[in-house]
């Protein structure tokens, strides 16, 4: 019975203490107040440079207003992806018509263009829905040829360790991510925790028959443009924010800030939901420009850095960023 009670007990401590935040009005009302932040305001950290707003990346003035001049020189932006996430459609993670999505998706990149250096990454998160012909990830393909300066660098793919299907389709466990840049950027070579094994690929090296275990300037492989090595969040990692519901693995942030950018530069991110980017720039002393639409992923992008400086914990795990009201 004690053995039962105990394994009653961690199953509740480890209820995430707060529901998605996007579709529930009722906790959304109560957490209202607590926002620091109302739409067009910005929150500028003292310390390290950040900035954070509550803007409208379609809006020309609102991202003039984030940037005061500044520039940027790598972009990581993961807006919605027009999907019903989670089967349920909501104002923050939406699914509107293919056309409305497309101007949606043009306004917020022309704003990017707008604040870019001339060498920038540019890199997009973005999904497909195959219950609806796979859309946007063609209609965002061809979008980005309207923009001649961005120049396609890859097409990556992030592994999931979990994923979701049904016993009549395959499981999906993929994530979608697309490089583009302008002008010639900073890139440096980053390589995986996971070790080399495989022996082949010969080649003469000055008359010498080599294979590429002998030839590699190191034991690990490189991560290339298919990422296996990542974990989803979910509530049993460190870094999970609970209440956002479309949070990126902060390795994969930190993985991108490290190849394509220097300390001391600026990282933009206009779609700042759990934060995420934010804490890997402060990881890497990058200073991040990030936004968001809704006050109160704003108000939890801040809560996240602040209980990173205290605590040095990405995340919150499975209690609540609102300690404030106890939310089960």
């Amino acid at each position: 019975m004690a053995v039962m009670n105990r394994e009653k007990d961690y199953r509740k401590s480890t209820i995430e203490r707060l529901n998605r935040l996007d579709t529930n009005p009722e906790i959304r009302q109560k957490y209202s107040d607590l926002c620091r932040l109302t739409p067009g305001e910005i929150w500028r950290d003292k310390k390290n440079g950040h900035r954070v707003g509550v803007l409208d990346a379609t809006k020309h003035t609102d991202i003039e207003k984030l940037f005061s001049g500044d520039t940027s020189s790598c972009f990581i932006n993961d807006p919605p992806y027009n999907v019903a996430v989670g089967k349920s459609n909501s104002k923050m993670l939406f699914k509107i018509g293919l056309n409305d999505y497309i101007d949606f998706s043009r306004g917020w990149i022309t704003n990017t263009q707008s604040v870019m250096s001339r060498d920038t990454h540019f890199y997009l998160w973005i999904g497909a829905d195959y219950k609806d012909n796979f859309q946007p990830l063609p209609d965002i393909m061809l979008l980005l040829r309207e923009f001649p300066n961005l120049v396609p660098r890859n097409y990556i793919t992030l592994r999931n360790q979990r994923g979701y299907g049904t016993q009549k389709n395959w499981m999906w466990i993929r994530q979608e991510l697309l490089h583009y840049t302008t002008g010639n950027p900073f890139f440096k070579v980053q390589y995986t925790d996971i070790p080399k094994v495989l022996k082949g690929y010969y080649k003469t090296v000055k008359g010498k028959r080599t294979e590429n275990l002998e030839r590699s300037k190191s034991d690990y492989i490189r991560p290339g443009n298919v990422w296996i090595d990542i974990q989803q969040v979910f509530y049993r990692m460190k870094e999970n924010v609970p209440g956002c519901y479309a949070q990126k693995p902060l390795k994969a942030i930190e993985r991108i800030i490290h190849t394509s950018s220097r300390e001391g530069d600026i990282i933009a991110d206009f779609f700042a939901h759990s934060g995420t980017t934010l804490i890997a720039g402060e990881m890497h002393k990058r200073k991040v420009y990030t936004s968001d639409i809704d006050p109160l992923y704003a108000e939890i992008t801040i809560r996240r850095l602040e209980h990173f400086r205290k605590t040095r914990e990405p995340g919150w795990q499975w209690n609540s960023p609102f300690p404030e009201i106890d939310e089960i």
